[in-house]
């Protein structure tokens, strides 16, 4: 439970750097920087300390310190969310608490098909050390040389493989997790099938360090995939890509890793970013598909590329199209992908948004969309791009390049309005994969029936009553409200 407290913010400093130590505890404003701004460079802020433990009891001892000094936790993996989630909100009672430190991967299994590893462990790491046993674990993302577990764990995740592979949610077989009072939940379990009740981990999945501090996860592993296929494909619509994207699940079915959509500004926006970068096909096509398939042991991977491609073609769902003869030629073609959204930051502040509809809505849901844009919005951009086989958009918007920052922010404001307007309709979701964050807080809580708004609010008031846990992100009404 927090505790009314008068101390200064001087005296929890000392406090908590005679009883945690000076390694742990950062309190410079030069050295706390990197930890209170934003991915994006959009947002700063402070806090009173950031800490930076080495281990679960530090954690721990760091968690029952914090609370009877009155002082509220942010928890911080890679900071590299994209709706403030892991950012403090209020420099006069919040520390940060970084689990970069605690990057150690605790056992990796292959007969198992498992691993154990702190939460601090960078993405592309584990990745890379799970690789050399010829395993895989297939959480990708643009910033997974940067993002830790941890945090991929507590925002669910999303990435390229969801379609395949899942949600982060889907991905893992247990949790420990330090909650309020300083207890540690040990549910490090690598059981595949485990039916005793409630299954606990799924209640820190996904809450943003709400309800706890995860310092651990055991996740899945599968067969590392040695065939890999990845194709570029000019299309005459996203209409087209729907369609495409329903004769590829039927023709490749679950060996289709992933099925993205882009428009032609993905190329410029590309060049932007990366000027050196190789553009293999013509940039005029309305509609682009970035797809991949993978497989290991005796399929082959190759054979069943070059049979749907030239099935589709044939067929006229696909105009144009190149196929990596290589893994640099793959790694270029997914470089465009992830240029696009460096361009995207290069022209300044924008809307990015992370929107879900049912697979069939998809198409008409951008259209509606964008054009509601272009109504409320002259001058802007629009950027429509993402995981066709899931439903999810990001449609990004462009405010116009002459607009003052005031501008800017308005610009955006109303964009949003216009989309979320046309996203209610569609009964969709305004976050897919991105979390809900500081910045989503107040359209999330905008749609909470009663029910779920009671249930939300229950769970917090039994974990964290004293609601010491990431305060402002996600859940931010009482539990009578």
């Amino acid at each position: 439970m927090i505790q009314d407290t008068t101390a200064s913010m001087a005296e929890w400093r000392v406090k908590l750097r005679s009883t945690l130590g000076d390694d742990i505890v950062l309190s410079e404003s030069d050295e706390m920087l990197p930890y209170c701004r934003d991915w994006h460079g959009d947002v700063t802020s402070n806090a009173v300390a950031v800490l930076r433990p080495r281990s679960t009891e530090q954690v721990a001892q760091a968690v029952k310190l914090c609370s009877e000094l009155g002082l509220s936790i942010v928890p911080q993996g890679g900071n590299t969310g994209l709706v403030l989630g892991a950012v403090p909100d209020a420099d006069a009672n919040q520390v940060v608490l970084s689990l970069e430190r605690m990057n150690r991967i605790r056992q990796i299994d292959a007969d198992d098909f498992s691993a154990v590893v702190e939460a601090g462990c960078i993405l592309s790491e584990l990745k890379d050390a799970i690789a050399e046993k010829e395993m895989f674990f297939p959480l990708a993302l643009g910033a997974q040389g940067t993002c830790r577990i941890g945090g991929n764990v507590s925002t669910n995740a999303g990435g390229i493989n969801v379609l395949r592979y899942g949600m982060t949610r889907e991905l893992i077989f247990g949790l420990e997790v330090v909650l309020p009072d300083g207890s540690i939940f040990d549910g490090l379990s690598t059981l595949r099938k485990d039916n005793r009740g409630i299954d606990l981990k799924q209640l820190f999945i996904g809450a943003e360090g709400t309800l706890g501090i995860i310092t651990a996860v055991s996740v899945k592993l599968t067969p590392y995939p040695d065939q890999v296929a990845t194709a570029l494909l000019g299309l005459a619509s996203l209409d087209d890509a729907i369609k495409l994207f329903r004769r590829a699940r039927r023709d490749c079915c679950d060996l289709m890793s992933a099925f993205e959509f882009m428009p032609p500004l993905a190329f410029t926006l590309a060049k932007e970013a990366m000027p050196d970068l190789p553009i293999p096909i013509a940039a005029d096509y309305p509609a682009y598909v970035l797809m991949e398939i993978s497989g290991s042991g005796l399929v082959d991977i190759d054979d069943l590329m070059g049979r749907f491609l030239e099935a589709v073609m044939e067929e006229g769902i696909v105009l144009d199209g190149t196929l990596a003869a290589s893994q640099t030629q793959a790694r270029n073609l997914w470089l465009i992908r992830e240029g696009m959204n460096e361009g995207q930051a290069k022209r300044g502040m924008h809307l990015r948004t992370d929107v879900s509809v049912k697979l069939s809505q998809l198409a008409n849901f951008v259209a509606e969309a964008e054009k509601a844009v272009a109504e409320a919005v002259p001058g802007s951009t629009c950027v429509s791009y993402g995981h066709v086989g899931d439903g999810n958009v990001h449609l990004n918007v462009l405010p116009a390049a002459e607009a003052e920052p005031e501008q800017r922010l308005q610009q955006i404001y109303v964009a949003k309005g216009a989309i979320n307007a046309v996203l209610d309709r569609y009964q969709g979701s305004i976050s897919a994969e991105h979390g809900i964050g500081r910045l989503k807080r107040g359209d999330f809580e905008a749609r909470l029936s009663p029910v779920r708004r009671h249930l939300l609010a229950a769970l917090k008031q039994a974990i964290d009553p004293g609601m010491m846990m990431n305060p402002g992100c996600q859940l931010n009404f009482p539990a009578n409200s």
